[in-house]
Parts: C-alpha cells; sequence; structure tokens
C-alpha cells in the first residue's frame, strides 16, 4: 500500500533567505510511490518550494466581510495564463520565480498568512508570513497547441492547477495561495490557487499583474517597476457584526463535484459584441407618468430649450425607472407596461447584450416548458457602489450576486432586446441602497454562498472581460491564452474572460452538461456570433 511520502526540507540559505524547498521523497522501502511518468495525462511533481515576503509584515488581521465569509465554503479559485516558451533555462526562470513572489507578497502580505476564527467566532486573515506554495512541474507531453486548439477544453488543463477540490474554510491550516508553474514541450502554464474567502477576481488580477511585473523588472532592468497597491481598509458596510455559524462538520461545496460536464470556450469578436449591442440598443424606453420621456433628451433639453423640469424631477425619472421593482422587497426589476412615446433608456452594455444571448439559446438548449422559471445571476463590483465607495483597490471580495428571474417562455418568446433589457435594470438598480439591503439580510440569517445550478435552470456567470487577465508580461512576453482549472464548475457555470486579440473582443468560458453543450453548439442564433 502508498503511503504518505516524507519530506526532505531544504532551509533557507544566504543566498535566498525567503525560500524554502521540499522536495519529495521516497517512503520506506516497504513501500512503493508511483510518480506520473512523461507518457501519461498527469504532470509530474517535480518540486514543491514554500516563498515567504521577503520583508516581515506589518499589517493588522483583516476581518472577513459579508462577501468573503459567504465564499469559505467555495473552492479556491484557479486561473492561469497560457504563455510560449521563455528564452531564459528552467532553473534560472524558476529562481526568477520564485525570488519575484518574495518580493510582491510584501505588498500582498495577506496571501502569505492563514485564516484564523476567534473566540468570539469571528474569521480573520492573519499576515503572518506563514508562506505560499510554489509548484514547479513537467508535462512536456503537452504542447500549446494542445492546450488551445481542441473545441472542448481537455481535461489535462484542470491539472496545471494545485489545490484541487480544495474548499476555503481550510484555508486556517493550508496555505492561501499555491503557484504552479508547469513546463510543457513548447510552453509554460503559470496556475494561480487562491483562496475564495480572501480575494474577488479584481484583487486577485491586480495581484497577478504585480508579480509580472516584478518578475519583468527582474528580468529587463529597463522596465520601470509599477504596483498598484492594494487597500487593506476594514471600515465599510460590510464589515458585519454577525458571526457565521459553522457546522461541526465544516463546509463544502453545495454542488455536485462529480457531476458528469463539457467546458469550451466561445470567442466573439469586437465586431460581433458589437452588433449584439446595436440590437439590443434598438427603441429603448423609460415611463414617466403616463407617457414616456428621452432620458437622454431631457439631459440636453434642460440647457438646450424649452423643456424645463426641476434637476430633483429629472434625478426622480431616472431613478424611478432605474428602481421600479415589484414590490416585494427582493429588489428584482420588473418592466412597466406603459408605452405611448418613443424613447430612450440607458444603454444596454456590450456585455449584457452577450449575456442574453447566451440566456436564450441555453434556455433553447435546455428544452423547458414555458412555465419553467430560469434564472441569469451576476456577480457585480459593489467598490464603486456603495457611498462612500470603497478603495477601487481594496483587497478582498466586494461583490455580490444579482438574480434575474424570467420564464423560459418570456426568455423564448421575446427577443434579444427584452432579455437584455431584464439583465440591464437589475444591475443598474444594484445602488447603494441596494447593496446594504443584501448586507443586512445576510446579517439575518448568516450562510454561506449556495453555489450550484439547483433546479436545473440556473446559468451563474462569473468573471469579468474587463479583468486585465494578459497584461501579465513576466518578462518574456504576454500570454497567448487564459485557462481555469475545476474549480467552482457546475451545470451552468460561465466565466468572461477578455478575448486574447483586446478592442472589447469577449471570451466565455461556458460549462455545461454533455446533452445541453451539444444542442448550444447547433443554436443557430448564438453560433452565428461565435468566432470559429
Amino acid at each position: 500500500m502508498p503511503c504518505e511520502p516524507k519530506k526532505l526540507v531544504v532551509y533557507p540559505s544566504a543566498e535566498n533567505p525567503h525560500i524554502v524547498s521540499t522536495t519529495t521523497m521516497p517512503c520506506e522501502q516497504n513501500k512503493l510511490v508511483v510518480y506520473p511518468s512523461a507518457g501519461t495525462k498527469n504532470p509530474h511533481i517535480v518540486s514543491t518550494t514554500t516563498v515567504y515576503p521577503s520583508t516581515k509584515s506589518t499589517i493588522p488581521d483583516l476581518k472577513l466581510s459579508t462577501s468573503d465569509l459567504p465564499m469559505l465554503s467555495c473552492h479556491y479559485i484557479q486561473k492561469g495564463n497560457l504563455f510560449l516558451q521563455p528564452p531564459t533555462g528552467v532553473a534560472d526562470l524558476l529562481l526568477h520565480l520564485k525570488e519575484s513572489l518574495s518580493i510582491v507578497l510584501t505588498h500582498f502580505p495577506p496571501l502569505a498568512g492563514r485564516l484564523v476564527t476567534d473566540s468570539n467566532g469571528y474569521v480573520y486573515i492573519t499576515s503572518n508570513d506563514a508562506g505560499v506554495d510554489f509548484i514547479h512541474a513537467n508535462a512536456t507531453q503537452f504542447t500549446v497547441n494542445d492546450v488551445v486548439s481542441p473545441i472542448h477544453v481537455p481535461d489535462f488543463v484542470k491539472t496545471f492547477f494545485a489545490f484541487d477540490g480544495m474548499v476555503s474554510y481550510t484555508g486556517h491550516f493550508n496555505p492561501l495561495l499555491a503557484v504552479q508553474v508547469t513546463e510543457l514541450c513548447d510552453g509554460l502554464f503559470i496556475g494561480f490557487s487562491v483562496n475564495h474567502a480572501v480575494v474577488d477576481g479584481t484583487s486577485l488580477w491586480n495581484f497577478i499583474n504585480s508579480y509580472a511585473a516584478v518578475c519583468s523588472a527582474s528580468m529587463n532592468f529597463n522596465i520601470k517597476l509599477n504596483i498598484t497597491q492594494p487597500c487593506f481598509v476594514r471600515d465599510s458596510v460590510i464589515i458585519s457584526p454577525a458571526v457565521l455559524k459553522i457546522p461541526a462538520g465544516g463546509l463544502k461545496v453545495t454542488f455536485d463535484e462529480f457531476a458528469p460536464l463539457t467546458e469550451r470556450i466561445f470567442s466573439f469578436t469586437r465586431e460581433a459584441v458589437l452588433k449584439l449591442k446595436g440590437i439590443t440598443n434598438n427603441r429603448k424606453k423609460v415611463c414617466y407618468g403616463n407617457g414616456e420621456v428621452n432620458a437622454v433628451e431631457i439631459m440636453g433639453k434642460q440647457t438646450h430649450d424649452a423643456l424645463k423640469l426641476s434637476d430633483e424631477t429629472v434625478t426622480a425619472l431616472i431613478g424611478n425607472w432605474i428602481r421600479n421593482r415589484n414590490g416585494n422587497g427582493n429588489g428584482n426589476v420588473v418592466v412597466s407596461k406603459t408605452v405611448s412615446k418613443n424613447v430612450q433608456t440607458p444603454e444596454i452594455s456590450s456585455f449584457q447584450s452577450l449575456c442574453a444571448l447566451l440566456w436564450r439559446a441555453v434556455t433553447r438548449a435546455r428544452k423547458f416548458p414555458s412555465v419553467k422559471t430560469t434564472t441569469f445571476r451576476m456577480a457585480v463590483n459593489c467598490r464603486h457602489r456603495l457611498e462612500p465607495k470603497l478603495e477601487p483597490r481594496y483587497f478582498g471580495n466586494a461583490i455580490q450576486s444579482i438574480p434575474t428571474y424570467a420564464t423560459a417562455g418570456d426568455v423564448l418568446s421575446h427577443d434579444l432586446r427584452w432579455c437584455a433589457e431584464q439583465l440591464n435594470k437589475n444591475v443598474l438598480a444594484h445602488d447603494d441602497t441596494v447593496v446594504r439591503r443584501f448586507v443586512h439580510n445576510w446579517e439575518q440569517d448568516p450562510r454561506c454562498f449556495p453555489l450550484g445550478n439547483f433546479d436545473g435552470a440556473m446559468l451563474t456567470m462569473g468573471s469579468s472581460p474587463r479583468f486585465p487577465m494578459y497584461d501579465n508580461d513576466f518578462g518574456w512576453g504576454k500570454p497567448v491564452a487564459v485557462r481555469s482549472g475545476r474549480a467552482n464548475k457546475f451545470d451552468g457555470k460561465i466565466s468572461a474572460f477578455p478575448g486574447r486579440e483586446g478592442g472589447g473582443s469577449v471570451d466565455l468560458e461556458v460549462v455545461l452538461s454533455p446533452e445541453t453543450m451539444a444542442e448550444l453548439e447547433m443554436d443557430e442564433e448564438f453560433m452565428q456570433y461565435v468566432s470559429l
């Protein structure tokens, strides 16, 4: 029978005082440990290293917020970049990456810490310099083309990430960050596994961009180092006195981790996205009294003609449209039935237009009866929605999940514009008042976020095409692709990435049941916009 491999620890040297190498050693002679060979589908783990911040942390413990705590039952985030072969030898490159990681951790000391729970049940990040994992893996049986060319994302890509299946609550006794560098035949993959109770996408990509900047500056001395310092202030409404009760058995994810899934990256050019936006922004209307008024024209005519509405009336007009709810206190926006004069509403974004396209196509693919209620969830950044606003580089989770509901019949009988309007109104309505209501509701019933597709009719959109995923030049060029691991994936989980060509192009990482994916790939309305 195999046993837990022993570890040989090489303590810090004078040359590298902040790096500790841990090499996996065979067990006793009567035990057998089998490592993957070059011919298998899994990478061979060459070494695991503990990397510490180059200077001691001085920041106080950071209390988890009402956005952080619900993520304790989620997997660690797993995101990474694929690169072409660097010109530097592997040994020198790994040393650069480790030393740069040690330096950047001094700017992000919570990532080198651990979670702690005090006697009152409050959970904190303690920046105790316990270190992060740095893993060197070899998968030279694979090429860059093996990663990017298949129609469906191959399963072996999931092995490019550490901490597979690890729940964020275990950050009490595991590193909060692991960086895995996997050698390919003609390239390199750098995968990041980060505790989801510690960071959201905004914080994660700020860290990755900063890490790349440090590494690039160390390899190219003519490059000026530029790090956007994170903000560790904890003084907003999302820092709550409420206590999340942890069950005796600990926390686990709320979805089936072993359900069969198919994953595909659908790419949309800038032109395709703009075409969708043009469709959804046709004949938008907002109501005022028993008629309708063009919101854009109102603001212009206040200055240029005889339409004399007070500033308070203008504010109320726009605000009432944005906050036109159904009166049941859940914050969901309903569509006004009043129609009379031709007018315009606030602009529907290109991303909301793309989400509407996907919502319609997946609803068709799932073949629901018309009365079945479908849900489209979108994660929104609350940093700029709160008053006073959080700092743009606030470190931690500052997101909330907005559900939009519609029956399958409504989604499919109305046009694309209608679906996009439902998403648009809910996003616009999510202001300071609504953010605070979400916080208050959570405080009445503190619980972890129920991630999954519980009725078979849900879509959950995460990540963002605005995240700077292709800005990570570690010193030999920008990435050729973005990929994610197995973490937090279920039927209906969608992640949005910027397209590699930039300029407003978008990639959607779509995870569906095999049957639904097969139907989606035959959907004419959807596939006409996909770049093949």
